[in-house]
């Protein structure tokens, strides 16, 4: 039953669709037709006309509503559209047209009627205008100071003033067919609008008026808004959201596009954002979030949604707390900002040698991870990010730089002296293998055997230390503290003394190659940890640096390069032999990695022995001397005769030489010379490179007297037997020397004086000499010696000879006038001859008898004369019985 009625229902429905008038759903309540009412906004700028009207539905399931739109007074349709809505609509409705032609170049009006089906509709509404722009005294143009979008097409209109007629129009100066629009209105049409090279992008618009000037006005070229492109939405903090996206519109210079964001699931007001980035406050307990990004300007707008939960896009940002460095490892920590509840991360750690993921699970807010195998006092550049689920990463932290620390190996070496019986004193000496260290002090401990260790701390500069160990074997240790850890030690063993030590094998060493050493030395089966060299650094200099180099047991050669060394220096190489009890010295070997000549000069030993036919000359010249610059292979010695008194021996000259190969001995006798000549003789070290500098010696031979000795000792005997023979005469020669009395002597005429008186003896007998003394008084002034001679004369006489009788009185001898120029001095000379002569006196009673006569002379200093130079005085007497 319910279903027969049912069905009869829908067969009445359907009857009464199909027997209904159609024009009836136009028809009002109160039996009116339906006129719509319309109302119109013009949006010149964009050139939109918005109409609106309120809906009122037929009983249809759709309205349809037929618009139309006309231009000038005389109404000519430009546009005619239906538009159709669903019964479900009500309330106003806005219908939006867009004009190519501006909407101030003429009037526009529109109306609008509803069609309820094919056949029935209803009457036209009243038309509403939107009037055009009229010009009053000079034309006016449109758009003008618009901006157009790049490429698209554009109508312009220009709008004369009553009266006027437009002649022409031109785009960028280009002339275009005029189109009529309206009463007198003309306008051209642009297809594509073209972007002005430049900086400003303007576009010159120009109208011919008649009875006017051109018009000039100017429109801008712009671009449409693009839709923002990637959207992306992330927070680091659960504080803040920060959305980015790409930004793909371009700017015409004039005004910027605005961006607005929209949280679509919420009631929140829009944020205005940058061109490409927009940062707004989370919204508490909400996980999704759904958004908009909008972009305007002045030719449109576009707009573009993103969806996210929030808790999947966190990025934790880090924050760097400390990393501690070693020699291969590292340890890092760091913390991670934000009100971020999660405890445990997923964190990488990169290094541009490595990268290392570690799941981080923060103790006390902090994130820790140690890096491992690392390089040795190496930099590296660390850089650390951070996820919550692995699936969005943090940004990376800014790199951060250290450098590991150096792994320090010290070789150590020592160098021992006995300070007294019991103790002795080493020096510890350590190098870094590793340069640029951050030591900041040494370690040094030491232990003999077996006792307690003790322990000395020095700087980190320092390179040795001074201890004092006994005689017994002693293990010392030395490590590197740096600031964060120390080396590892290093040992050495100062072995215990052995008084019956063998003393090490010495050898010389020749110079290498290029001045290189090269070092070999026999092997020993008692070497178990290798061998050590040691060196002075500076050769025999004092004091003495040592460097030293070690060597594995299975090697016994070294070579050490030149520039490691000097030449013209002496080096000495102590080969050390390691074994359980320490180093033992097994070689000793020097040499030059360049010989030089020899610098040392020989020191001749005087006086030089010498004979009238040879010379041995002696030096002084120490060959071990470790300053040195060459091994001393001999001596040169050369000598040269010099001719002339006043010539110069040059190096270089002829010569002899003579070689002394023997370098100790210092000594060398020269045979064959010549007495009395000159020689010149040097003396120089030789050395495999050449001779130094020479000594130097001059001398003279002696004369070869002997055979002179034999002739003058043979003339000394025949004189002392012609003297022994004559010496019974010598009473008779004594008596020719006197002088015959009455004789007058002068002094310039002493010695033809001496002669006539010599003749006179001869001729005359005994009898006829006399006696007679004669003193000569010699001064600068014959007067003073008048004076003083006659002054003084008795006495003198008196004293001279006592029976004296003046010969003539007032007689004065006679001054020789050479001796005035003389220098000043008295002196007497005295002649005395004495002879035994007879003397014959005409005039004499008494018989004749012989007298003694006497001639003296002597040179003595005169009494009588103490202010003048020098006196001769004399005199003759007779003595007659």
């Amino acid at each position: 039953m319910s279903a027969f009625r049912l069905t009869f229902i829908k067969l009445t429905w359907l009857y009464l669709i199909l027997h209904m008038d159609p024009s009836e759903c136009c028809i009002t309540n109160d039996s009116q037709p339906f006129k719509p009412t319309i109302s119109l906004k013009a949006v010149s700028n964009k050139q939109r006309l918005m109409v609106s009207w309120l809906l009122n539905h037929c009983g249809s399931q759709s309205d349809v509503f037929e618009i139309q739109i006309s231009r000038t007074e005389k109404h000519n349709i430009v546009h005619s559209t239906n538009v159709s809505m669903s019964s479900r609509e009500s309330g106003e409705y806005t219908w939006t047209w867009t004009s190519e032609l501006p909407l101030e170049c003429v009037d526009h009006s529109v109306r609008i009627r509803n069609i309820c089906n094919v056949s029935a509709h209803s009457p036209w509404s009243d038309w509403k205008t939107s009037y055009g722009e009229i010009a009053n005294n000079k034309v006016k143009i449109f758009p003008y100071h618009k901006v157009l979008s790049e490429g698209s097409s554009a109508t312009f209109c220009c709008v004369p003033p009553k009266g006027e007629e437009i002649t022409g129009m031109a785009f960028r100066n280009k002339q275009y067919s005029l189109i009529s629009v309206g009463d007198k209105v003309k306008a051209i049409a642009v297809n594509t609008v073209p972007v002005p090279e430049g900086s400003i992008n303007r576009l010159l618009l120009t109208c011919s008026v008649t009875n006017q000037k051109n018009k000039h006005v100017f429109n801008y070229v712009g671009f449409p808004p693009q839709k923002p492109q990637n959207i992306s939405c992330e927070t680091t903090d659960f504080i803040k959201v920060n959305c980015t996206w790409g930004s793909v519109t371009k700017e015409d210079g004039r005004k910027k596009p605005t961006h607005t964001l929209r949280i679509q699931n919420t009631d929140r007001a829009p944020f205005h954002c940058d061109p490409s980035r927009c940062v707004f406050p989370v919204v508490p307990q909400l996980q999704v979030y759904n958004i908009s990004v909008e972009v305007k300007n002045e030719l449109g707008e576009e707009m573009e949604s993103y969806s996210f939960n929030i808790s999947e896009r966190v990025r934790p940002v880090v924050e760097w707390d400390n990393i501690t460095q070693g020699a291969t490892d590292a340890n890092i920590s760091w913390s991670i900002q934000g009100n971020l509840t999660q405890n445990n991360f997923i964190c990488q750690v990169s290094t541009p040698q490595q990268n290392i993921t570690e799941s981080c699970e923060r103790v006390r807010g902090f994130c820790k991870a140690r890096l491992k195998h690392l390089l040795p006092n190496t930099t590296y550049a660390i850089k650390i990010c951070c996820s919550v689920s692995g699936s969005l990463w943090g940004h990376w932290t800014e790199p951060r730089q250290f450098t590991t620390d150096p792994l320090v190996i010290l070789d150590v070496w020592r160098r021992i002296q006995l300070s007294d019986p019991n103790s002795r004193r080493v020096t510890v000496l350590w190098k870094q293998h590793i340069a640029g260290a951050a030591i900041q002090r040494y370690r040094v401990r030491w232990s003999q055997e077996d006792q307690m260790w003790k322990t000395l701390t020095v700087d980190g500069e320092q390179t040795q230390a001074e201890i004092s160990v006994g005689l017994g074997k002693s293990e010392i240790s030395v490590e590197a503290v740096l600031h964060t850890a120390s080396s590892i030690p290093a040992h050495i063993i100062v072995p215990p003394k052995d008084p019956a030590e063998t003393p090490p094998v010495q050898k010389r060493l020749s110079g290498g190659t290029a001045g290189a050493f090269c070092l070999s030395w026999s092997e020993k089966t008692s070497v178990s940890c290798g061998y050590t060299v040691e060196w002075c650094i500076l050769g025999g200099a004092n004091p003495c640096t040592l460097g030293w180099m070690k060597v594995p047991k299975e090697n016994n050669t070294l070579f050490l390069p030149a520039e490691n060394f000097e030449a013209g220096r002496r080096y000495t190489f102590n080969v050390y032999g390691c074994n359980n009890n320490g180093d033992k010295l097994l070689e000793t070997q020097t040499g030059y990695s360049q010989e030089l000549i020899p610098e040392q000069i020989p020191r001749l030993v005087q006086p030089v022995q010498k004979t009238y036919s040879s010379v041995t000359l002696e030096w002084l010249f120490d060959e071990d001397d470790p300053a040195e610059r060459a091994f001393i292979t001999g001596y040169l010695v050369t000598w040269i005769s010099v001719q002339d008194a006043g010539l110069d021996v040059l190096t270089g000259q002829a010569a002899n030489r003579f070689n002394v190969s023997d370098p100790r001995n210092k000594s060398v006798t020269i045979q064959g010379l010549q007495q009395d000549q000159e020689y010149s003789f040097s003396v120089s070290a030789l050395s495999k490179v050449g001779s130094g500098v020479a000594t130097n010696f001059r001398t003279r031979t002696p004369i070869n007297y002997h055979p002179s000795l034999v002739k003058a000792l043979t003339a000394i005997f025949i004189l002392l037997g012609c003297i022994l023979l004559l010496w019974s005469r010598w009473k008779i020669l004594k008596e020719l020397f006197a002088y015959p009395p009455g004789m007058n002597i002068k002094t310039p005429e002493f010695d033809s004086f001496l002669l006539e008186t010599e003749q006179r003896l001869r001729s005359q007998a005994v009898e006829d000499c006399v006696s007679c003394d004669i003193e000569i008084v010699t001064s600068s002034s014959p007067g003073l010696i008048k004076r003083l001679c006659s002054d003084g004369s008795p006495s003198r006489l008196t004293s001279l000879s006592p029976p004296l009788v003046l010969v003539q009185e007032g007689y004065s001898p006679q001054s020789d006038s050479r001796l005035w120029d003389r220098p000043a001095f008295t002196q007497m000379l005295s002649i005395t001859n004495k002879s035994y002569l007879t003397t014959q006196e005409e005039n004499c009673s008494e018989p004749q008898q012989d007298i003694f006569k006497e001639i003296k002379s002597s040179f003595q200093t005169s009494d009588c004369l103490p202010e003048s130079p020098d006196c001769i005085y004399g005199y003759i007497s007779y003595d007659t019985l």
